[in-house]
């Protein structure tokens, strides 16, 4: 079955707001679907990025090597298979981390006709302002101006990347402010709740700006919020 339907309702919000309404509706620790503050927006000015994940290993930076390019191959193929939009998450397992470079806009516009729509890496990105012309959002620990040669590994297996484990299929949301894998438990609510969360947070913070109003007369008046919007209770498990 499809899920681009709710990932197009998905990209109406921003993903801290998505990672608040995960936080309230789904038991799974937050630790488990948050990527780390090293993995950042290298394309900042595009909006949210939601897409279904696909996963590879890749070693760009091992001296001497030659090239390993079968399974790229392979994960185009998934690409242009899958009936969602994609989101190619790498782990790079090469010997010099800071010499790591996964893509740049030639591989970006290859994907981009194939339907995926961003990546998310813990390795570096160069030719980034090519990869704006597709434009084709890259989230990764920053610009690297070149490669060894590309050795792509296993494909589409779970691969950890900023510090949570990402397995092929899960959901994928990402904005200049990070990058998040949705629980599949939570994702067919997702975007009802969404919006109750951002109805929820608006009107908390038209009570937590008001001055004059005392502590105690917020945090009652923010309890009752929590309630009117469906969030009175503990997460469900």
């Amino acid at each position: 079955m499809s899920l681009t339907p709710l990932i197009e309702q998905l990209r109406d919000f921003d993903t801290a707001l998505i990672a608040n309404t995960i936080g309230a509706i789904d038991p799974t620790p937050a630790h488990e679907y948050y990527m780390g503050g090293s993995i950042v927006s290298l394309t900042p000015s595009l909006g949210p990025t939601v897409g279904v994940a696909l996963t590879c290993e890749l070693d760009t930076s091992t001296p001497g090597a030659k090239p390993q390019m079968e399974p790229w191959y392979e994960l185009l193929k998934l690409m242009e298979k899958s009936p969602d939009p994609t989101v190619l998450v790498i782990k790079t397992t090469g010997p010099r981390p800071d010499h790591e470079c996964v893509i740049g806009d030639g591989m970006a516009k290859m994907m981009d006709s194939l339907g995926c729509i961003g990546l998310v890496t813990d390795g570096g990105v160069r030719d980034i302002e090519g990869i704006m012309t597709v434009p084709f959002a890259v989230y990764g620990k920053g610009r690297t101006i070149h490669h060894c040669a590309l050795r792509f590994g296993r494909i589409n297996i779970p691969v950890e990347v900023g510090g949570i484990t990402v397995s092929p299929g899960d959901v994928i949301h990402a904005n200049i402010g990070g990058v998040l894998r949705i629980p599949p438990g939570c994702l067919a609510e997702l975007p009802s709740r969404a919006t109750a969360m951002s109805a929820f947070e608006h009107e908390t913070h038209c009570v937590w700006r008001q001055a004059g109003v005392s502590i105690d007369e917020k945090r009652k008046a923010v309890a009752e919020l929590l309630v009117k919007h469906g969030f009175g209770g503990p997460a469900r498990r």
